[in-house]
């Protein structure tokens, strides 16, 4: 396997921390790094069980770190007590952070609301008593289909106030999206709005959510709360349905928090897997927390007068480690934005910057390189037309930045002045891994560089044997760690198979699906999913999934799909499709090709949307029946065919599939 992921990149520029950046840096200079990669190493629980301690707050202590004794089903801090929502708003009253601003909301027509933690905190006591006096308690599920809100923050929160589990669908999935998540995580309450606003455009919510109910399965479902965004357009169930504001109404602002254990489960959050079902990834409270907000305070450097911007949606796991938990539980003020990228036109992030004075700014590669795009065409809105000097530190998630965007994005943006943390995680980490530490890494574009403090990240081949520096291999962890999912909801034996196979190590290591590379200098380089898992700009999809909704469309026979690299999204969604009568030509094919984009945006969600679709009368196969998708992988790039094509059925179709409408 080594042999087949050899690095391409050839990367010799490096950026050190400035004196004056290291010196005021949370952890500052490579020797504080490396004394707490030391003392992580000789006591990996007594470690984390310090920073436990020093960055919670606990209601009855832990007195066990880690139980390891069901591996691969680690407990972090199972014997303790608290409450993340606890942990992010009431720590805080009493201290200067309460007054100060939480959540700087910008609406999507450029509308800002202002909400302090005091005032958080007694919007998320209300909406907790008003989901209290409706019945809900500890250990209840409540799936939250909202808009980027203060709403949807507030909606988590109080969830993790009553120790309800939640599940939060992002708002771009399609009704059927919804519908296998009620169902799968046994959802009892559904909270949406009626509608949400992006780029000037309203997209119903709460029309998805009575098409989901429709499919039938959904009689779990007690109540479904509805946040009147826009006021239009939502029908209204009698006794099923109620508005957000009657939800809250005569509810006191106080409601004290439900203690919970340290590694009760706190969230599910649905990843697309290779299999076609979506894994519910599940997260515990104190292990979430704990990595949530010592990578804020670590990698972003925050300090009290940052004002910090994550441009993540809270329907993603980012979302919900750097908007809604971590930047919380640290007191940070931060930008909550509802809206996109490009509109009103593609400069609204740098006016946003310049308009909040945003220190600490986050998002992810694919941004970055539409932005880059926008800048040549739009060059009125191009970065350097703003006054971006407020900025000091940027980071880069969802997928590996390649270089130049890095460049882009470091000179343009960061004006040479701010350091690029390019910060490698997932959904199932919990929270960021491997990244530079803006006061102690020298910056390489396009590599994440190093572990975090207490990651314990190596470089594997199949059998889970360390590869050389230089060679090409499986990404692994070695050690559990407390952000790091417990296990698939309902399903633990797929949880073991797919993070913990038997052949690497025995079942020992978890196993991140990614391909990566250590250079000399020890820095990690990651070069995409060794799976058939795509990351279409960071959104991770599931080529089965799209598969068995092409296949769902009555006209189609059979469809196989891969990824291919894109400029712009970072990996596009390629689909080869024969159809169950003759094979369309001209306008009849590019008619089909549309009708089957909007089947899959209907079935799965826009994001999942196949970039080209290429018609044969046959798939690649080998005369034994098995797809040859690396065959496929190199006609979606557009290669040429170099591979022994000897064993295929039926080659002539090759010249068919290299047509892509």
């Amino acid at each position: 396997m080594s042999a087949q992921i050899e690095s391409v990149l050839q990367e010799g520029r490096t950026f050190p921390p400035s004196e004056a950046f290291r010196k005021q840096a949370t952890i500052s200079g490579m020797e504080q790094y490396r004394a707490l990669c030391a003392e992580a190493e000789k006591d990996h629980a007594g470690f984390w069980a310090r920073m436990a301690r020093e960055h919670l707050v606990w209601h009855k202590p832990f007195t066990r770190a880690l139980d390891d004794s069901n591996a691969p089903f680690y407990k972090w801090f199972d014997d303790g007590e608290l409450n993340v929502s606890y942990n992010c708003l009431d720590r805080h009253l009493g201290t200067p952070v309460e007054n100060k601003t939480a959540i700087i909301f910008e609406a999507d027509d450029g509308t800002v609301t202002r909400v302090t933690y005091r005032e958080l905190h007694q919007r998320v006591c209300r909406f907790a008593n008003g989901l209290k006096a409706l019945g809900y308690k500890r250990g209840d599920r409540a799936i939250i289909y909202l808009p980027m809100s203060i709403q949807g923050v507030v909606a988590m929160q109080a969830c993790a106030r009553l120790g309800v589990i939640h599940s939060v669908v992002f708002g771009g999935f399609s009704a059927k999206s919804l519908h296998e998540r009620i169902i799968d995580v046994g959802a009892t309450l559904v909270i949406t709005a009626d509608e949400q606003v992006r780029g000037g455009k309203k997209v119903p919510l709460k029309d998805a959510v009575d098409e989901a109910f429709a499919l039938g399965g959904c009689e779990a479902v007690r109540k479904v709360v509805v946040y009147q965004r826009t006021g239009e357009g939502a029908a209204m169930q009698a006794g099923r349905d109620m508005t957000w504001d009657e939800a809250i109404a005569g509810q006191s602002d106080d409601c004290p928090a439900q203690w919970v254990g340290g590694d009760d489960p706190l969230f599910v959050l649905y990843t697309s897997g290779s299999t076609g079902k979506p894994k519910g990834v599940q997260h515990s409270s104190a292990g979430f927390l704990l990595g949530a907000a010592l990578t804020v305070k670590w990698v972003f450097d925050l300090k009290p007068n940052d004002v910090y911007w994550c441009t993540a949606d809270i329907g993603w796991v980012t979302g919900h480690s750097y908007i809604v938990y971590g930047p919380l539980a640290c007191g940070a003020t931060q930008v909550v934005f509802e809206g996109i990228p490009t509109y009103p036109h593609s400069g609204r992030f740098w006016e946003m910057i310049d308009r909040h004075k945003v220190s600490i700014f986050y998002t992810a590669p694919t941004a970055i390189r539409s932005l880059v795009r926008a800048g040549q065409t739009s060059p009125e809105h191009h970065p350097k037309k703003y006054d971006l000097s407020s900025l000091r530190v940027l980071g880069s998630v969802g997928e590996p930045i390649n270089p130049e965007a890095w460049m882009w994005y470091y000179e343009n943006v960061g004006r040479t002045r701010c350091p690029v943390v390019d910060t490698w995680w997932q959904t199932e980490t919990g929270a960021i891994m491997i990244s530079p530490l803006p006061g102690v890494h020298a910056l390489k574009p396009g590599s994440c560089t190093m572990p975090l403090p207490g990651i314990a990240a190596a470089v594997v081949d199949e059998a889970g044997i360390e590869v050389e520096p230089g060679k090409g291999g499986f990404l692994v962890m070695t050690k559990p760690w407390p952000a790091m999912i417990r296990t698939i909801w309902g399903n633990p034996e797929r949880y073991r198979k797919a993070y913990f196979p038997e052949d690497v190590k025995g079942g020992h290591y978890y196993v991140a699906g990614d391909g990566a590379n250590r250079d000399a200098d020890g820095y990690f380089w990651i070069m995409g999913r060794m799976d058939d898992v795509l990351n279409v700009s960071g959104h991770r999809l599931g080529t089965m999934e799209i598969e068995s909704a092409l296949v769902a469309h009555p006209l189609v026979a059979e469809a196989a799909v891969v990824g291919r690299p894109d400029e712009l999204t970072g990996e596009a969604v390629s689909a080869f499709v024969v159809l169950k009568q003759a094979r369309p030509t001209g306008e009849a094919a590019v008619k089909m090709a549309k009708e089957l984009r909007d089947w899959v945006g209907k079935e799965i969600g826009p994001i999942a949307k196949p970039k080209d679709i290429r018609f044969g009368e046959n798939l690649p196969k080998t005369r034994s029946g098995k797809i040859m998708r690396r065959l496929l992988r190199s006609l979606a790039k557009g290669e040429e065919i170099t591979q022994d094509v000897s064993t295929l059925e039926n080659p002539a179709i090759l010249d068919q599939l290299k047509q892509s409408l």
